[in-house]
């Protein structure tokens, strides 16, 4: 059951970033653009998930465990250097393609040779990255 709900999440997931255009990497990066051709639609598109997620939020607080679940996973709510590397990160490659991982898979059908490539790296950078980290903290460890 908890596969075909995440199944059925991902698909409603692919199908609003499809309708919303936000596979377009040219609307996103009008987003960025803001001395430019500026595009506010990704602006709508944010508004209009933040409504359904506080609602959303507010209703799993009442809830002892999910649905389809044992238990709701644990937010530490640290802000440290790990965390902000890595948005930094996902910034520059998000402004840098106008991509990221939902609307990479969801693109992948008609996002050409420049789709496929992003989505080979970003599957490169998901094994490479845990590497990556455990080399950072076994060096900052023994400093």
């Amino acid at each position: 059951m908890q596969k075909w709900i995440g199944f059925l999440s991902g698909s409603l997931f692919g199908a609003g970033l499809f309708v919303s255009g936000m596979t377009d990497t040219t609307k996103v990066q009008g987003w960025l653009d803001v001395f430019g051709d500026w595009d506010p639609t990704l602006a709508f598109v944010m508004g209009g998930a933040i409504l359904p997620m506080a609602i959303a939020w507010q209703i799993s607080r009442r809830m002892r465990h999910p649905y389809a679940g044992q238990a709701f996973p644990a937010a530490s709510g640290q802000v440290d250097r790990k965390l902000i590397i890595g948005s930094v990160l996902f910034g520059i490659g998000w402004g840098l393609v106008g991509l990221c991982p939902g609307p990479a898979v969801a693109s992948i059908s008609y996002g050409g040779m420049g789709g496929a490539v992003f989505l080979i790296a970003m599957l490169i950078g998901m094994r490479v990255a845990p590497l990556v980290r455990s080399g950072l903290d076994r060096f900052v460890a023994a400093e």
